[in-house]
C-alpha cells in the first residue's frame, strides 16, 4: 500500500506540474515533466506485475537457455542477437546476468548458451519468453542477399537452493529393535543391539547391527535414512525442475511464440497474445517489457 500511496502521491504531483507547464507555456518545463512521467509508468507497470505472479517459483532468479534450431550459421548467428537482448534486459531491469555455459558457433554466433539472471521475479518474467523465435531477415553469410528464417529456442528454469539439511519428525518413524545374526561373539548373540528404522511417510527401510550398542546402531541407521531421503529429495527436484520445463517444441517452423522480421518490413509479432512492435531495434536492444506484461495479463485472465 506504501508503494502504490507513493506512485499515486508522484502521479498527482506531475499531473499539476504539466498544468503549470500548459498554463505557462512552459515548453522545457512540459519535456522535464513528460520524461518523469514516462519513469512513472514504467514503475506503475511494474508495480502492476506484482499480482500477475501468482507460481511458486516466480520471485526466484532464472537459468536461462538458448539453443541454435532450424538455420545453421544463420540460427547460431541469431542466438548471439538473443543472448545480447536478453543481457541488455537484464541490464536495464537492475538485474545481474552471469554466463553459466556457453558453445561458440562453428563460423559465427552462438550454438548454445546458459546464464544466471538474478533478481527478484527474474523468473516470473522470463518464463513468459519459453518457446521458440523465429527471425526473419536478408543474411550477412548470404553473399546473394537472399532472405533466410533462422529458429532459436528458449528455456528458463528457477533456480532453487538446495536443501541439505533433511529435517526428520520422530514421529514419522518406526524404530523396531531385534537380535544381531551372524559372527560377533557373545555380547552381539545375546542382546537386541540390531536397529531397524523405518520412515513412515517414504516407505524407506534402513537398518543397521555392525556395532556393538544399539544406541551406536541407531545413529548409524539414521545418518543412512538421512542420506537415503536426501537422494530422493534429489530425484524430486530433479522432476520437479523436468515439469517446469514443460511441453518440449522442436526448434523449427509453426512452433515459435515469436516472430521477428527484418526484412522486406519491419515488425515484431508475439502469436500468443497478438502483440505487435514495429520498432525492431529497440526490441533487440534490450525492450521487451511489453511483451512479457502482455503474456502475463493473458495468463492472469
Amino acid at each position: 500500500m506504501d508503494r502504490y500511496q507513493n506512485l499515486m502521491a508522484e502521479a498527482h504531483y506531475l499531473r499539476d506540474m504539466l498544468e503549470m507547464a500548459e498554463h505557462e507555456q512552459d515548453t522545457e518545463l512540459f519535456r522535464e515533466v513528460s520524461g518523469e512521467l514516462e519513469d512513472l509508468l514504467a514503475r506503475f507497470l511494474d508495480y502492476q506485475l506484482l499480482i500477475l505472479f501468482s507460481g511458486e517459483h516466480d520471485k526466484s532468479d532464472g537459468i536461462v537457455s538458448l539453443h541454435a534450431g532450424a538455420g545453421g550459421t544463420e540460427a547460431q548467428d541469431w542466438v548471439e542477437m538473443l543472448l545480447r537482448m536478453y543481457t541488455r534486459w537484464a541490464e536495464s531491469s537492475g538485474y545481474q546476468a552471469q554466463i553459466l555455459d556457453l558453445l561458440p558457433g562453428d563460423e559465427a554466433g552462438v550454438k548454445s548458451v546458459t546464464f544466471l539472471v538474478k533478481g527478484d521475479y527474474a523468473y516470473g518474467k522470463l518464463k513468459c519468453e519459453q518457446g521458440v523465435h523465429r527471425l526473419i531477415r536478408v543474411s550477412p553469410f548470404d553473399s546473394s542477399g537472399r532472405r533466410h528464417t533462422s529458429f532459436a529456442s528458449l528455456n528458463v528454469l528457477p533456480e532453487i537452493s538446495e536443501e541439505v539439511e533433511i529435517k526428520i519428525n520422530p514421529e514419522e518413524l518406526r524404530i523396531d529393535t531385534y537380535r544381531s545374526s551372524g559372527a560377533g561373539g557373545q555380547h552381539v548373540n545375546k542382546t537386541d543391539s540390531a536397529v531397524r528404522i523405518t520412515h513412515l511417510p517414504t516407505g524407506i527401510v534402513v537398518q543397521c547391527q555392525n556395532e556393538r550398542s544399539q544406541h551406536a546402531n541407531r545413529l548409524a541407521a539414521m545418518k543412512i535414512l538421512t542420506a537415503r531421503l536426501y537422494e530422493l529429495k534429489q530425484k524430486e527436484m530433479e522432476e520437479n525442475l523436468e515439469n517446469l520445463k514443460g511441453e518440449h517444441k522442436e526448434i523449427a517452423w509453426g512452433s515459435q511464440i515469436r516472430t521477428y522480421t527484418l526484412n522486406p518490413f519491419s515488425l515484431i509479432k508475439d502469436h500468443r497474445t497478438g502483440l505487435e512492435e514495429g520498432n525492431v531495434q529497440a526490441v533487440l536492444d534490450g525492450k521487451i517489457n511489453d511483451f512479457i506484461y502482455a503474456c502475463l495479463a493473458k495468463k492472469a485472465q
